[in-house]
């Protein structure tokens, strides 16, 4: 079974981008793009939310399925063995793709869950569970809890009801018209009292690279702990969470041609093996009473219960897949179609683009306002042309209630998106303001 694409694009130069033909010969592998969508060839412009996935990695969930499907780190039988151990090399790989040790790798169901994870630690470790060495994560009245206000929504509830349940103060960065990080204000509100900061690397509405190093250095002069949110940036730069100095980060199988039910957290080794557990059960202890329990050092602590063996070994087989590609050469991809849709849509009268301002590298996403139209009416259009894209406020209300709207239209690239689909896509929304204005 093979894990890679084509031999012609691994051979490309690690540093360019990938050419439009690489890209069509990358197409083949994904089933889902020879599709037609009312009547036109499938336009799939919404990785942002969901990415598609080749069949490396859908045959590889199958064979798995279909030849070494057990119940892992239990049964002793040779069967079971041999899936620990594929189990086990999909956490390794999910490692090094991001610089990290296996042991620092947690599997959860999404990045949600691992946000969660960190955030009902901290919560268990302020109610006095985990002893002396916990002492670190404790939080209470006077302490601060910093995020920004351009965080997805699984990157700000989990923090304030972790402020709600231990009396902390949840504190937001501020953003600018433009809707950057004003560095200046978070220096200001990241003082003593900061004991934990969560920030996302790429937004996920405005495309940009945030400078998580400033950030990090902010929080290292007060002795603050970090948590990137890598969603929008493991699937499309290189990531080095030891080269950003972050102390956790999550990421999302469904985002980097893997598959749903799967995400995974980092945690430097010796936070996890200090932070309490959140999820509690079976597969996560050494030793059970009727009164108390023994947990397993990390990452098992984080694993309690049936864990979702075939989703990681398919994850493990797109890591292997955007590898092979070369992250380098996707990122620069990305950031040229990330330049072609921002300037092509801002070409066309009526359409703002947010963060189109900000002098930050950007990854290959775009989301717009259409004015006197709405996204919804907009998205409708493009569907009507088989070109898919996000509509709505794509779970980050207090970003677009600071940019002054409710709602935006998304369309967002990966290594299978062309050129023409680009194209199509600022044409489409040129169209729909024809339409709608011509109907009115």
């Amino acid at each position: 079974m093979s894990t890679t694409p084509a031999a012609d694009v691994i051979a490309s130069p690690i540093d360019s981008p990938l050419t439009d033909a690489e890209v069509r010969r990358l197409r083949q592998d994904f089933p889902i793009l020879g599709v037609e969508v009312n009547g036109h060839p499938l336009a799939y412009l919404d990785s942002g939310a969901t990415s598609q996935r080749p069949l490396a990695v859908l045959d590889a969930e199958r064979e798995f399925a279909t030849t070494l499907n057990a119940a892992v780190h239990r049964g002793a039988h040779t069967l079971a063995g041999e899936a620990t151990e594929v189990f086990e090399d999909a956490r390794a790989t999910v490692a090094r793709f991001i610089g990290a040790d296996e042991g620092e790798i947690v599997w959860t169901s999404n990045a949600t869950e691992a946000v969660n994870l960190v955030a009902y630690g901290i919560s268990n470790a302020s109610l006095g569970r985990g002893g002396a060495a916990a002492e670190r994560f404790r939080i209470g009245q006077g302490d601060e809890i910093v995020t920004t206000e351009m965080e997805h929504h699984a990157n700000l509830i989990p923090w304030q009801e972790l402020a709600a349940r231990t009396g902390a103060t949840l504190r937001v960065i501020p953003l600018d018209d433009d809707g950057a990080l004003r560095l200046v204000a978070a220096a200001e509100l990241i003082g003593d009292r900061t004991k934990f900061i969560a920030v996302t690397h790429v937004s996920n509405v405005l495309g940009v690279i945030n400078p998580v190093e400033e950030l990090v250095a902010m929080a290292r002069r007060v002795g603050a702990l970090v948590l990137l949110d890598a969603c929008q940036s493991a699937p499309h730069l290189p990531l080095d969470v030891r080269a950003l100095d972050v102390d956790f980060a999550v990421l999302s199988g469904h985002k980097m041609l893997g598959p749903s039910g799967i995400g995974a957290l980092y945690g430097r080794r010796e936070l996890l093996e200090a932070l309490p557990p959140f999820l509690t059960g079976g597969s996560m202890i050494t030793t059970v009473t009727t009164t108390e329990a023994e947990y397993l050092p990390p990452p098992q602590r984080f694993e309690a219960g049936t864990q979702r063996v075939s989703q990681a070994v398919a994850l493990a087989a797109a890591i292997d897949y955007l590898s092979a590609v070369g992250m380098p050469r996707i990122a620069a991809h990305e950031a040229a179609f990330g330049r072609r849709l921002v300037d092509g849509l801002t070409a066309i009268d009526g359409v703002r683009v947010l963060g189109a301002g900000i002098d930050l590298p950007r990854v290959g996403l775009a989301s717009f306002d259409v004015d006197g139209i709405h996204s919804h009416d907009v998205g409708q259009y493009l569907d009507d042309l088989g070109i898919a894209v996000r509509v709505g406020h794509h779970c980050a209300q207090p970003l677009h209630r600071r940019l002054g709207i409710t709602s935006s239209t998304r369309a967002s690239t990966y290594l299978y998106t062309t050129e023409d689909e680009v194209d199509a896509v600022i044409a489409g929304v040129a169209g729909a303001i024809d339409f709608f204005r011509r109907g009115a």
